[in-house]
Order: C-alpha cells, then structure tokens, then sequence
C-alpha cells in the first residue's frame, strides 16, 4: 500500500469515527442516556447551548437530567455533515433538525428547530470525542399546544419510542445498549 493510500484510508477511517460520535450523541440526547453522553467529550470538552448552557461539557451532562425532565420527546437528525480533519483534531458544521416535546404548565408544545453544530473533535489514545460544541438555531417552528398525536389509529400497535431506559430499543436490541458507544 503506498503511502498516499495509506493516509486516504485512514482519513476515511478517521471521518466514519466522527461520523459515529455524531449519530451516538443523537442517541444519548433522544435517549436521554447521559452516562453515554459523557463517554462522547474528552473531560476537559466544552460545550455551549446558548441559555442551557455554556462550560465545561461535563458540567452540562450534570444538568441533564433537570434540562431534560420536560422533554417528552426528543428527537435529534443530522443532516449536511462539513467536516476538514488536520491529523489528530478536526472540526466539523454538522447540520441538523430537531424536535422536542416539551411539558409545560400550559399543556406540551412542540419546538422544531434547524440549526447547526460547530463542532471541535480530537483523536486522544485512538479515539475521537467532542473537545468542543456549539449550538447554532438557524430557523424554529413552535406548536402551542402540542400537535403530536401518538394515539392515532394510524400507528395502533407501533412501539412508541420513550426518553429513558423504558425506550422499546432497549428490549429489541442485544448490541445497542444504554450507555454503551
């Protein structure tokens, strides 16, 4: 294998890891499994998600559980994926749409929002993890009150996807489990 092969490969290789932290921290956050979240940044990450948050990642994570306590669904998609690696950091734009169910006092809404992460990755021991995240809105669609209808004969009988561990995939699946990369 010649040597410009080599570093085609393992550009490749290095892309489908971040690739997989992307769609494992989509995972986590639907999922509501934080102790997944955290194996995602290295400890010394930041994160910022502008009012929830901004700091240390793992300080974030900590929050997690009281940001996340109204969120009846959650439901993160990555679209366009920008990503330049430069040997063992690379950044990314990471475009995605994401919806929320939220409890209020009021009754639940719905937020749809399209935004972008700017993302800051780094390869420590052979693995890659977030060393940085921004979250960017770019447009939001807000329903108030909630136009989610899980009850609808249409779906009678599907599972019902659920934050936490009483999500349908826990019992399925024997490979993907909570807290788990």
């Amino acid at each position: 294998m010649t040597p410009d092969l080599e570093a085609q490969l393992q550009g490749l290789l290095d892309k489908q890891a971040i690739y997989e932290l992307l769609f494992a921290y989509c995972n986590a956050a639907d999922r509501h499994d934080n102790e997944k979240m955290r194996s995602l940044y290295h400890p010394d990450a930041l994160d910022d998600h502008a009012s929830f948050f901004k700091g240390l990642a793992m300080d974030f994570i900590d929050k997690l559980p009281e940001i996340q306590a109204p969120m009846e669904i959650l439901h993160h998609n990555v679209t366009t994926v920008n990503l330049k690696l430069n040997g063992d950091h690379a950044e990314g734009e990471v475009y995605i749409i994401a919806f929320h169910k939220i409890r209020t006092d009021n009754g639940a809404i719905d937020l749809l929002i399209g935004g972008r992460y700017f993302d800051k990755y780094e390869k420590r021991e052979g693995v890659w993890k977030f060393s940085h995240r921004a979250v960017v809105a770019d447009w939001a669609n807000l329903h108030n009150p909630s136009i989610v209808n899980l009850d609808n004969s249409i779906i009678a009988g599907a599972y019902i996807g659920k934050p936490g561990s009483a999500d349908p995939s826990y019992g399925f699946f024997s490979q993907l489990q909570r807290g788990q990369r």
